[in-house]
């Protein structure tokens, strides 16, 4: 037997903390992209219509809650006024948003959903519903789980990034 004494475990300091964050961040990374990805093309192999790019669905997205001007789009979305012009005339061609007069400005216009663009959005919020539940079905219990007690932290993860306060 040894008469040494045994090393105690140090608890990690901040360079260590800082290596397990950007670790975690590289694996949260890779999963969400191959999660993006993988649901984006099994859905699009049952509904052919879900080529719509996912640009066009978050503004869809957006203005499911009430129409806005390009300008508050553009800022909402984190984007260029001229890129979300450009998807707005898309989707204003394939009759998903028309323009309305915007009250409060006579000059400028807001962006709403039309009805086949309400329709568009409840088919592929239900789709990808339909396809996760499957998706979630498929796994071990314990793995299943897992993924719901995730959820929490998650969103707030999400408010995080977007430098919102969901208490608010």
């Amino acid at each position: 037997m040894s008469s040494q004494p045994q090393p105690v475990p140090q608890p990690p300091g901040p360079v260590d903390a800082g290596a397990d964050a950007l670790a975690g961040a590289q694996q949260l990374t890779d999963v969400i992209t191959r999660l993006r990805r993988a649901l984006r093309s099994s859905i699009r192999s049952e509904f052919p219509w879900e080529a719509l790019p996912m640009a066009q669905v978050e503004l869809l997205q957006t203005l499911a809650a009430s129409p806005l001007r390009v300008g508050e789009l553009a800022a909402r979305q984190r984007l260029a006024p001229n890129t979300v012009s450009g998807l707005v005339s898309k989707l204003l061609e394939a009759g998903l948003v028309d323009r309305q007069p915007d009250p409060g400005d006579r000059r400028t216009a807001r962006i709403a959903l039309t009805e086949a663009g309400h329709q568009q959005l409840r088919d592929w919020q239900s789709a990808h519903e339909r396809r996760l539940a499957t998706a979630l079905e498929s796994l071990a219990p314990t793995d299943r789980e897992a993924v719901m007690r995730a959820l929490p932290g998650l969103d707030r993860l999400a408010h995080s990034l977007a430098g919102t306060d969901p208490a608010r």
